[in-house]
């Protein structure tokens, strides 16, 4: 971002510091770190350019040999970071020792191979393979797992991510990593599928497909859904908002996408498939789902 205004610059071009301190406190600077401000926008800015302007504003105080990485990492490779506190940005140094941390930034202490660091947007941030096996060594299993999923659909290569949690053999979390990897599959279009996979298989209930399609008796396609249970003949699918907004061609509206969606729905049940619907608040009452699952079942075994 090119909004950053340092402190020293003001200075610099005459700016006394009582003057700043008085736009301070009209708010017409707004402090993001010490000696780095940003004009008030015309509305609050999304978490993830928070972050990033964070990210920057600490590029200008931390060591250049320390490359973005963890969570921040994941943002400049938008991998989806969800159910994480995003006010402290990640850093890591090749070194053994030395790491700390504090209210906005935290630096992390740990080798660096050459093929662990990449570019992106003028900044040196960890790789894919090697942010993803950092978050998946750090994060909750759920989170671990949706940031992994994307990457798998990005074009991170699985091999990779094995080789590079085999290097991380002796590390803090590996053992964790290992089973996120183990379970990461690029075919979920997005967070919330990702957690819906997470909790089907602690039901119990891991469908057999992912993206499954349907066909008609002609051999023309009726649908695709998130999740497919082929000999329960039943169809699962995660509702979330973003999902919708996707689906949206060029003169669409939302209602436009609805409809059809319900009629994509009919000509599956006319087709004799039961289908299972949830929303993010379900996926905190897995029970709700797995009882939703096994009465469709149930009523396709009839």
């Amino acid at each position: 971002m090119d909004d950053l205004i340092l402190r020293r610059n003001l200075l610099a071009a005459g700016y006394q510091r009582d003057e700043i301190a008085r736009m301070r406190h009209r708010g017409e600077l707004i402090g993001i770190r010490r000696g780095v401000y940003v004009e008030p926008p015309e509305q609050p800015p999304p978490v993830r350019d928070v972050h990033e302007r964070l990210l920057r504003a600490c590029l200008h105080d931390i060591s250049p040999e320390a490359v973005v990485s963890h969570e921040s990492a994941a943002l400049l490779h938008d991998l989806p970071v969800w159910g994480t506190r995003l006010e402290r940005v990640h850093f890591t140094r090749d070194r053994s020792s030395g790491g700390r941390r504090g209210r906005q930034l935290h630096l992390h202490s740990a080798p660096l191979a050459d093929g662990d660091v990449v570019e992106l947007a003028g900044v040196r941030v960890t790789s894919l393979a090697r942010t993803v096996a950092d978050l998946s060594r750090t994060l909750p299993y759920r989170q671990a797992v949706a940031a992994g999923d994307q990457a798998l659909a990005a074009g991170l290569d699985r091999d990779q991510l094995e080789q590079m949690l085999g290097r991380m053999r002796h590390w803090p979390g590996v053992a964790g990593a290992r089973r996120v990897a183990a379970f990461l599959d690029g075919r979920s279009e997005s967070p919330g599928e990702s957690l819906s996979r997470v909790v089907l298989d602690r039901l119990g209930l891991l469908p057999v497909e992912l993206q499954y399609e349907v066909f008609g008796p002609t051999g023309t396609l009726a649908g695709r859904s998130d999740f497919g249970w082929p000999e329960q003949r039943t169809l699962g699918e995660f509702d979330g908002r973003v999902k919708y907004g996707r689906l949206l061609r060029p003169g669409q509206t939302a209602a436009d996408v609805l409809f059809a969606e319900k009629q994509r729905e009919d000509a599956l049940r006319d087709l004799g498939w039961q289908v299972v619907r949830w929303i993010w608040d379900d996926l905190q009452r897995p029970q709700v789902i797995r009882d939703r699952l096994q009465r469709a079942f149930a009523r396709a075994a009839r």
